[in-house]
């Protein structure tokens, strides 16, 4: 097993060098020297939102002859938020292609800005996955990390990465609509509202949820702003439940974050700050599965894309992923 392990840092440790060389010439995996070595990548990719993780492979190694590693940390700018952590086990590719991990070190152990894993195997080459999870006070900021290990010999490697701009956008996924009941949608909330609590909220009311069948138009499900004076004739709204929230429908933009599909697309800030709302409809009639609707509240305060995870007409509901962004 150490042999896999050690074989796959060695393969890391190199990879600049092998993106780098562009001839014929043969190439080989290169002698490990005899000092400690590190290299890290960022495995995860698009925008750094917020409630979501950064992900880092950190790999480590020295001769196998000349010690062994005794711990490794990250020190991140700004202190990640709970379930921050660097894995214990280190993983190797085995030969079906699928992520192998073995248990090096113990837990790791997360004091402020700092996590750190102390090895129990006696191992020279380990590859640990580092997880940072991005906290409220990192929005619109940005941080950095430096991966660092210490071998038997005293001796100690760090590596830098970053910086890494945060985000503003705020995600949340999984808000489900329903005719009739949880119908009221606000985006300052991210949240579904019930009649009577758009009654008593009747400023945060953006969008309204419906779903209808007719022989003559293709309606099935829709989102509506409230002020619509077209699709809402069947519907008594609470008491000053009015504004009037422009939105686009649109089609193949299927984002990652949102829909946790196969996509590599992304939603990120400038796509909410580059978005013209100008001569938008208020409504958007026949939304189907991943589908996206953009959208601007009344008082201009937020800008949202909202994404289609899945429809229901027996149901008579939506769920739906969205990211905002706050103008204001």
């Amino acid at each position: 097993m150490k042999k896999y392990i050690y074989f796959n840092l060695i393969c890391l440790i190199s990879l600049s060098m092998m993106i780098t060389s562009c001839n014929d010439d043969d190439y080989s995996i290169p002698t490990a020297g005899t000092q400690l070595q590190n290299d890290c990548i960022k495995r995860s990719l698009g925008p750094n939102v917020v409630g979501l993780n950064i992900e880092f492979a950190y790999a480590m190694a020295l001769n196998e002859n000349e010690g062994n590693i005794v711990s490794a940390q990250v020190e991140a700018s700004i202190a990640g938020a709970s379930g921050t952590y660097l894995e214990h086990r280190s993983y190797y590719t085995d030969n079906s292609g699928l992520d192998v991990g073995v248990v090096v070190g113990s837990p790791s152990v997360t004091t402020g800005t700092k996590t750190e894993v102390t090895f129990v195997k006696d191992t020279c080459a380990a590859t640990l996955r580092y997880y940072y999870y991005i906290p409220e006070e990192a929005s619109g900021k940005e941080v950095s990390f430096k991966f660092s290990a210490t071998d038997s010999n005293g001796n100690t490697i760090s590596y830098n990465m970053g910086p890494y701009t945060i985000s503003k956008m705020e995600i949340k996924r999984d808000i489900v609509l329903s005719d009739n009941e949880n119908m009221y949608l606000s985006i300052a909330d991210l949240a579904t509202m019930n009649a009577d609590a758009a009654t008593s909220n009747p400023s945060k009311v953006d969008l309204v949820y419906l779903y209808r069948s007719y022989s003559s138009v293709n309606f099935a499900h829709a989102l509506v702003s409230p002020a619509n004076s077209e699709y809402l004739t069947d519907i008594t709204l609470p008491s000053e439940v009015n504004n009037n929230s422009p939105l686009w429908k649109v089609e193949d933009l299927q984002d990652r974050q949102l829909s946790d599909l196969q996509y590599g697309i992304y939603v990120d800030d400038v796509d909410f700050t580059d978005m013209d709302f100008t001569n938008a409809p208020n409504y958007a009639i026949n939304i189907k599965a991943e589908t996206g609707i953009w959208v601007e509240t009344a008082d201009k305060t937020y800008r949202a894309y909202i994404f289609v995870n899945s429809v229901d007409a027996t149901t008579k509901s939506m769920t739906i992923s969205i990211k905002r962004y706050k103008m204001k």
